[in-house]
C-alpha cells in the first residue's frame, strides 16, 4: 500500500494559543517578467503575505530543501506520521511544491520555478528507465499474480495464489503506443532524501548504492494490511538486491513464495499525482491570462502524460470485475473496461525482475477514499486541450471519472454535512464477503475507514479539507449546479465547528466520529442517507489543515457569493498570521502517540536480518530498535523522557505541505477578494455575453460552432461551451468543435465568456444542431442528412448526396429506411441544388448528373414512424 496521507496520530491542542512574535516582513516582492502582453497587478496585503511565506519556504536557511533541491517532508528530522523521518519526502510534497510554484507564477509572472519543480520530479521521484528496467516483459493479459491481503501484520507473509484468475489490463497497449515506451510515468510515493536508512536506491541508478550514497533514494513501507500503522512497519528498499535484510532481502517478510528473485518495485499515491495535474491546470490558466502559456507548455504536457498513466488508479487491484466481487476464485476476471471503477483508488504499483529475470507486473486498488478524489484534475484532463492525454481513451476515461466522482460525493454526504469514507471492490483485500446489509456504490461495498484502520482513515478532519477544497475549486471553475447543495451543507457544518478569537486563537475540527452508513447508491433517485451521521470528537489547531480550510471557504465564497464563508476564511487566515516565525507559520503540538516508539514490530519467528546500519531485525524488534539513528536526533531526549514516564513531549513542526497550503491561502484571498489578482482577476465584473452563436458545420459525430467575441475581449481569457446545459469544453478562440456525438441527434448549445478570475458572462442565446446520419450508399455514392426541424409528425431535412467516384453519375435513387424497410413517407421538394445551380428532379428517381467528387443537396419533408433510433438515407 501507499498510504500517502496516512496519519500516525491525531493532533488535538486545546485552549488559548499564545501568539508568536511576527518576524519582520520581507519587503521585496520577487521579481519576474510576464513575457506577455498583460500587465501584472500590484501586490496587495495578502499577496505580500504570500510572498513573505514563499520566501521563507525557499530560503536555504529555513531548511525545507535538501542540497539536491528536493523538498523534505518537514524541516524537523525527528518526525513520525506517514513518513517515519522528517527528512524523507513524498510525492505529496512534490505536488504541493508544483502548486506553490504555480501560484508564485501567477503573482510574479516568473514561471521558471514551476518548470524547475517538474524537472526535479522527473529527476528524483518519477522513476527513470534505468530505475524500472524490465517493463518490456510486462504481459497485459496477466498483469500480476494474486496475493491476498490480511488485516493484521501477524498474518504475513502472504502466500501467492496463482490459481486465482486475474483480469486483463486494457490500457497498457494504448499507453505504449501513445508514448513509445513500456515504462510507467508516475511518481513513487516515498523518498529517503538524505539516505538516512542507507539503502542507497539512488534515483536514476537502478541500484543499491549503500550508506555512502548521497540520495535521494527510493524506499517503501506499509505492506501488511489495514491494521499496520507506521509504528509497525518495516522499511525496505525499492530495488531489493538481497544486500540488506535477510537472505531474500525483505521480500519474504511480505510474500510467501517457493523462490525469490532480485527485483524493483514502486508504489504510486494517486492523490499526489492528481494534485500535480491540478497545479499544472491552474498554472496554464494563469500563464494564459498573462499571455505566456508557452513558457510552461513543456511542463503542462508532462502533466497530461502523468494523467494518462494515473488511470491505473481507476481499476480493481487485480483487474477483476467491478461490483459484487465476492470470492477470490468466484469473482470473475475482468475484460475490457468492466474492471474499471473510474474513481481514484488508494494506490497503484508496478515492478519487475532485475535485468535477466524476464517478468514485470502491475496492480491497482479497488478501494477508494473520498479524500483522494480530484474533480479539478478530471475536469482539466477531459476538457482542456492543452492538458489532453495522448492515448486513445484517456480523455473519455477522465470525463467518465468526473461524473463518477460527482456521484461518489453525493453518495457519501451525511445529512450533517460531512463526507463519509469510501468503498472497496475487495472486502478485506481478499474479495471477502461484506457484512450483511452493507450498502454499495456500483456494487462496491461501503467502508467507513477505507484502507487503514490505525487510526481510522476517515477520522482525521484533514481528509475532509483536502477533498472538499478541490470540490470548491471545481465549483468555482464550472458553476456545476450538482455541487452547490453539497458545498452549502458541508460549509454550514464546518462553520459551526470553527471558532476564531483574539490574538490568533482559533479552533477547527481535528478528529471525527462516524455512525451508521449511507443508502445503497441509486443514480436515478439518490437516497437521503438518514442513518449516516458524523460528530466532531476533538478540535485542534493544525495549521496545515487550517490553511486548506481557508482555501475551501474562499473558493466557495467567491463562487456562491457567500459573504459569511468569505469572512470566516479571512478571519481564520488572519489568525494563522499571528503565528508566524522565521521559518513559516507554526504552533506547538503535543505528541502523545510518541509512546509507541517502543512498539513491537511483528517479525515471523526464526526470521532474522540486518538493516544497512547493522540494526538487527528479528522477532524482538521494535520501532526504534530498527531505527536506532533516530536516537541521535537532539529532540529524541524528550521522547526518551516520555518513555521513562515523563511529560508528553511537544514539538513545533514545519511540514512542507502545510506551509505551502498556508502560503497559497494568502494568494487565493488576494486573487479572489483583494486587488492583487493579476490580469483580469482584480474585479468581479463579468465579461459581456458572446453573441452570434451559429452552427458552422456538422458530421455524424461532431458539431462545429462559431460566435462573435465578447466586446470586452481584452479581459476575456476564454469561453465555456455548454451542451444541453452541461459544460463540455473550453476555447480561447471563437470556435469550437464538439466531438464523440451520436449520429442523427439534436443538441442545444450555449457559450459563456470568462476572465482570469473566472467571472463569467451570462449564457449566449442557444442554438440547436443535429448531427448527420451515418448514411449508406451503393458504389461511389453516399448519402447524409441533418434535420432542420425536430422529428415528429412532420419534419424538414437537408439531404446531401456525394459522388466519391471518378466518373459522373446520372441516374440515382434516394430512399429513407429504418430497420431494413422503408418507414418514411416521401414528399421530395422539386428543386435539387448543386453548387448553387438549380437542377430539376422527379420525386424519387433523379436524372441529374453528379460530377465526380461533387455533391448535391436538397430539401426533404416527411413523417417518421420509427422508434427512437433515427433512419438512414440510402443511395443507389
Amino acid at each position: 500500500m501507499a498510504p500517502l496521507s496516512r496519519r500516525g496520530f491525531v493532533t488535538a491542542v486545546g485552549g488559548a494559543i499564545v501568539a508568536a512574535t511576527v518576524s519582520p516582513r520581507i519587503a521585496e516582492a520577487a521579481a519576474g517578467s510576464t513575457g506577455g502582453a498583460a500587465a501584472l497587478a500590484a501586490v496587495d496585503e495578502y499577496g505580500q503575505k504570500f510572498l513573505d511565506q514563499y520566501n521563507k519556504i525557499k530560503a536555504s536557511a529555513s531548511g525545507y530543501f535538501s542540497p539536491a533541491g528536493v523538498p523534505y517532508h518537514s524541516v524537523e528530522r525527528l518526525m513520525v506520521e506517514a513518513p517515519d523521518h522528517g527528512h524523507q519526502t513524498t510525492s505529496e510534497a512534490f505536488s504541493y511544491w508544483m502548486w506553490l510554484e504555480a501560484t508564485y507564477g501567477r503573482v510574479t509572472g516568473d514561471w521558471a520555478p514551476f518548470n524547475n519543480a517538474w524537472a526535479a520530479a522527473e529527476k528524483y521521484i518519477i522513476p527513470t528507465a534505468t530505475d524500472q528496467p524490465t517493463n518490456s516483459s510486462y504481459n497485459a493479459s496477466a498483469p500480476a499474480s494474486y496475493i491476498p491481503e490480511w488485516p493484521s501484520p501477524t498474518s504475513y507473509p502472504s502466500q501467492i495464489n496463482t490459481s486465482v484468475a486475474v483480469g486483463a489490463d486494457p490500457i497498457a497497449g494504448e499507453l505504449s503506443s501513445a508514448y513509445g515506451t513500456s515504462n510507467m510515468y508516475a511518481m513513487h510515493w516515498l523518498l529517503d532524501v538524505d539516505n538516512v536508512y542507507g539503502y542507497g536506491n539512488t534515483a536514476g541508478t537502478g541500484a543499491e548504492n549503500g550508506p555512502s550514497a548521497a540520495g535521494p533514494c527510493y524506499i517503501n513501507s506499509y505492506q501488511r494490511g489495514s491494521q499496520e500503522s507506521v509504528w509497525e512497519t518495516i522499511p525496505q528498499p525499492s530495488t531489493d538486491l538481497f544486500k540488506y535484510g535477510g537472505p531474500n532481502g525483505y521480500l519474504d517478510l511480505f510474500v510467501k513464495d517457493s523462490a525469490y528473485s532480485q527485483q524493483w518495485k514502486y508504489t504510486n499515491a494517486p492523490d499526489a499525482d492528481a494534485r500535480a495535474i491540478q497545479a499544472a491546470y491552474w498554472a496554464y490558466r494563469w500563464a494564459s491570462a498573462q499571455g505566456n502559456a508557452s513558457a510552461i507548455s513543456a511542463s503542462v504536457a508532462k502533466a497530461a502524460k502523468m494523467g494518462d498513466y494515473l488511470r491505473y488508479a481507476m481499476f480493481d487491484k487485480y483487474f477483476k470485475k467491478i461490483g459484487n466481487c465476492v470470492g477470490a476464485t468466484t469473482c470473475a476476471a475482468g475484460s475490457g473496461r468492466n474492471s474499471q471503477h473510474y474513481l481514484l483508488g488508494w494506490y497503484f504499483a508496478w515492478g519487475g525482475a532485475e535485468p535477466g529475470g524476464g517478468w514485470a507486473w502491475r496492480i491497482s486498488d479497488g478501494a477508494a477514499h473520498h479524500g483522494y478524489q480530484n474533480p479539478v484534475a478530471a475536469y482539466a484532463l477531459s476538457t482542456e486541450s492543452a492538458i489532453a492525454p495522448k492515448s486513445s481513451t484517456g480523455k473519455s476515461d477522465w470525463a467518465t471519472s468526473l461524473t463518477r466522482q460527482i456521484e461518489f460525493l453525493q453518495w457519501l454526504q451525511s445529512p450533517d454535512g460531512g463526507i463519509a469514507g469510501g468503498c472497496t471492490n475487495s472486502w478485506d483485500g481478499q474479495y471477502g464477503t461484506p457484512p450483511a446489509g452493507t450498502p454499495t456504490f456500483y456494487g462496491m461495498a461501503y467502508d467507513w475507514q477505507p484502507v487503514y484502520h490505525d487510526p481510522p482513515s476517515n477520522n482525521w478532519f484533514g481528509m475532509q479539507v483536502w477533498g472538499m477544497e478541490r470540490w470548491a475549486e471545481y465549483y468555482y471553475l464550472t458553476k456545476d449546479t450538482k455541487i452547490k447543495p453539497i458545498l452549502d451543507k458541508w460549509v454550514s457544518w464546518v462553520s459551526a465547528h470553527v471558532t476564531v478569537g483574539t490574538g490568533g486563537t482559533f479552533s477547527i475540527p481535528s478528529t471525527l466520529s462516524w455512525t451508521g452508513q449511507p443508502d445503497t447508491w441509486n443514480a436515478a433517485s439518490p437516497g437521503a442517507n438518514s442513518g449516516l451521521h458524523v460528530t466532531v470528537a476533538e478540535s485542534g489547531t493544525d495549521v496545515g489543515v487550517a490553511g486548506g480550510l481557508v482555501k475551501a471557504l474562499l473558493y466557495y465564497a467567491a463562487a456562491a457569493s457567500n459573504t459569511a464563508a468569505q469572512t470566516l476564511g479571512k478571519n481564520l487566515l488572519d489568525a494563522l498570521s499571528a503565528h508566524a516565525d522565521t521559518k513559516g507559520i507554526a504552533i506547538a503540538e503535543t505528541r502523545a502517540d510518541y509512546n509507541r516508539f517502543d512498539d513491537p514490530i511483528y517479525v515471523p519467528s526464526g526470521w532474522t536480518g540486518k538493516m544497512p546500519n547493522g540494526d538487527t531485525i528479528n522477532s524482538s524488534s521494535t520501532f526504534i530498535s530498527i531505527r536506532s539513528f533516530l536516537k541521535n536526533e537532539p529532540d529524541y531526549a524528550k521522547v526518551q523522557t516520555y518513555l521513562n514516564g515523563g511529560a508528553v513531549p511537544s514539538f513545533t513542526y514545519h511540514r512542507f505541505w502545510a506551509q505551502a497550503d498556508i502560503a497559497m491561502a494568502f494568494a487565493v484571498y488576494s486573487e479572489l477578494f483583494g486587488t492583487g489578482g493579476g490580469p483580469g482577476t482584480g474585479d468581479t465584473t463579468a465579461p459581456s455575453t458572446p453573441t452570434g452563436l451559429t452552427v458552422s458545420g456538422t458530421t455524424s459525430s461532431s458539431v462545429s460552432l462559431s460566435w462573435t467575441a465578447s466586446t470586452d475581449n481584452v479581459a476575456v481569457t476564454g469561453y465555456l461551451i455548454y451542451r444541453n446545459g452541461t459544460q463540455v469544453g473550453t476555447s480561447t478562440a471563437t470556435t469550437y468543435t464538439d466531438t464523440s456525438l451520436t449520429a442523427s441527434t439534436q443538441y442545444s448549445y450555449t457559450v459563456r465568456a470568462r476572465d482570469a478570475a473566472n467571472n463569467q458572462s451570462a449564457a449566449s442565446a442557444a442554438v440547436n444542431a443535429t448531427t448527420q446520419s451515418g448514411g449508406t450508399g451503393t458504389g461511389s455514392l453516399t448519402g447524409t442528412y441533418h434535420i432542420d426541424s425536430d422529428w415528429g409528425s412532420g419534419f424538414v431535412a437537408t439531404v446531401t448526396i456525394k459522388n466519391n467516384g471518378t466518373a459522373a453519375v446520372t441516374t440515382w435513387r434516394a430512399a429513407w429506411t429504418y430497420g431494413g424497410s422503408q418507414k418514411i413517407t416521401n414528399a421530395w421538394n422539386a428543386t435539387v441544388t448543386q453548387s448553387g445551380t438549380g437542377v430539376t428532379a422527379t420525386p424519387v428517381n433523379w436524372n441529374a448528373s453528379i460530377p465526380a467528387g461533387a455533391s448535391v443537396s436538397f430539401g426533404f419533408q416527411g413523417t417518421y414512424s420509427g422508434s427512437n433510433t433515427a433512419p438512414t438515407v440510402t443511395v443507389s
